[in-house]
């Protein structure tokens, strides 16, 4: 059984089908590209997955239980979490702490004002040591005490992922996570991806960097204009005529991405 299920999912904005049918499985332990021009609705079926917005057909199953009617909040504790476009940090808080709001969101409500009333501070020590590891995890320890507002905007984008993957997730969804950044921050990044996955979080990657996409996705799902025209490996999708018409173009031709 997959661990997602998207199954006919299906999101009109009024005379606009943003998502239109689409169906596919996401297997436990893989790595899944999301892929397609501008306007293909890859974020409108991030935000159906993960109850930002609502499909007007079809569901969506997260290890048989729906997710489609829940609220975002309810879906993190289920086990899914994701990353946005736009990074969404605590600006004058430290990486540290950013991530550690993350790991709070694991904890039953009023732990940590309980433990601090009776002195004890062992959830607290805790919840630190586990955002270092996540610091790590993603190449940023060294920046723990630095303020986000004060990060270079690669390292803003690894904070986040670090700051979703506080929530202890199986299934993590990230929207474009190389945008924006150089060579050698694409390289942390595709290494911190190898590392999430090898912890045993499934990972759902919407990403235009077709170099870091071939490279990590064991399969790729290709949207265009809300459809999904293709899906496969990544030898199959980059000799695609159909998806070198509609989205590759030159790029993939004609030794491969």
């Amino acid at each position: 059984m997959s661990l997602l299920a998207i199954r006919d999912v299906t999101r009109r904005f009024g005379g606009l089908t943003a998502v239109d049918g689409v169906s596919f499985d996401v297997y436990e332990g893989s790595i899944k590209a999301v892929i397609g021009p501008n306007g293909a609705g890859k974020s409108t079926l991030f935000n159906l997955i993960t109850g930002f917005d609502r499909a007007d057909e079809g569901v969506v199953m997260f290890d048989g239980e729906r997710l489609t009617g829940k609220r975002p909040d309810a879906i993190v504790r289920l086990g899914v979490a994701r990353t946005f476009q736009n990074t969404r940090l605590f600006e004058e808080m430290s990486a540290l702490d950013n991530v550690r709001v993350g790991c709070d969101l694991e904890v039953p409500r009023g732990f940590f004002r309980s433990a601090l009333r009776l002195g004890v501070r062992s959830g607290e020590a805790a919840m630190r040591q586990r955002a270092h590891h996540l610091l790590r995890v993603v190449g940023l320890e060294e920046r723990a005490e630095v303020p986000a507002s004060d990060l270079p905007h690669g390292t803003r984008r690894l904070l986040e992922i670090a700051r979703a993957l506080a929530t202890r997730p199986r299934l993590m969804l990230l929207d474009e996570p190389a945008a924006g950044l150089n060579g050698a921050e694409t390289r942390t990044l595709i290494e911190a991806l190898y590392r999430i996955r090898d912890d045993g979080v499934t990972l759902v990657v919407v990403e235009h960097d077709m170099g870091l996409v071939m490279e990590v996705a064991e399969e790729i799902v290709v949207l265009d204009r809300g459809a999904k025209i293709a899906e496969g490996p990544p030898l199959l999708i980059q000799k695609d005529p159909v998806v070198i018409e509609a989205y590759l173009g030159e790029e993939c031709e004609p030794g491969g991405c």
